[in-house]
């Protein structure tokens, strides 16, 4: 609510910030908050649509692949489309706000090539003459949106890109705006495939974690009293999932040679699960 009062003229980033962060956390983060986007952005009040698609903008740029894989479901994208058809709020949405949804879903079949429900709903919209062309993305202004950098930004600890930024941004040329412009993307995308790293590497300790636990709780079962059909066919499974999850560990390992804290968690999961592998193995034999 704060972070799209239609009250307040000016972005508050702050609020943005903080916004991002809360999705990053929170496990369901991405659901809840385009669920709630979706619904300010279908809001009469023009301002309050406008600032919630600047958060939207701001959570593409900085909440990773949880995020994109959330927001490129049809389930979001139709509420974007709502705003736009004139079978739904697009009769009395303003031009700006249709403007602007119609920018950055295009902006999307740019970014993400690879999403192809986020193509199919763009070409939709323009077999329907909803959109008529494709929106000019401006090159003069920095996009995306200027949000406060998280402090391990790149920007802040290469020092030579961050000079060469603080240049290009003084500049009054056009092609050095422009120049700012693409440095800026070419960061945030490297800064994105760092986050998404770090969120299969959260995810898949997690997973053996919890996969680990569960086979160890039916292994003790086993231990007082033989397992029902439906509990062996549920260790089997983890066992399968298990062995697909090791050349995983594996990847992770080597993407993180450079980090020690990242890669003690690694090989620590990787323990755990050869670990559980071995007592199921141990199991199954047995019986």
């Amino acid at each position: 609510d704060e972070a799209t009062d239609p009250s307040i003229c000016e972005e508050n980033w702050e609020c943005i910030q903080r916004f991002c962060e809360q999705v990053n956390a929170d496990t369901e983060g991405p659901l809840s908050a385009l669920r709630l986007l979706a619904h300010k952005i279908q809001s009469p009040q023009e301002g309050e649509a406008l600032h919630a698609l600047t958060v939207l903008e701001t959570c593409v740029n900085n909440c990773g692949d949880r995020f994109h894989s959330e927001m490129a479901k049809f389930r979001f994208l139709n509420e974007l489309i709502k705003v736009l058809s004139p079978k739904y709020y697009g009769i009395w949405s303003s031009e700006k706000v249709k403007s602007r949804v119609t920018e950055v879903i295009f902006s999307w079949t740019v970014w993400f090539p690879q999403e192809v429900k986020i193509q199919d709903a763009y070409q939709m919209l323009k077999k329907q003459g909803i959109v008529k062309e494709d929106p000019k993305l401006p090159e003069d202004k920095i996009l995306p949106p200027p949000s406060p950098r998280p402090q391990d930004s790149i920007f802040d600890t290469d020092e030579e890109k961050s000079k060469l930024l603080a240049r290009l941004l003084k500049s009054s040329h056009p092609e050095d705006l422009q120049a700012a412009n693409h440095l800026i993307q070419s960061v945030i995308k490297e800064e994105q495939e760092k986050s998404a790293q770090v969120s299969r590497r959260v995810h898949t300790i997690r997973e053996v974690s919890e996969n680990a636990r569960r086979m160890e709780e039916l292994l003790e079962s086993s231990r007082r009293q033989e397992l029902s059909p439906a509990d062996q066919e549920t260790l089997q499974a983890l066992c399968q999932r298990c062995e697909k999850l090791r050349p995983l560990l594996f990847r992770l390992a080597s993407e993180a040679v450079a980090d020690e804290e990242a890669l003690a968690e690694i090989l620590q999961a990787s323990d755990q699960l050869s670990w559980a592998l071995g007592r199921c193995r141990q199991a199954v034999a047995s019986q």
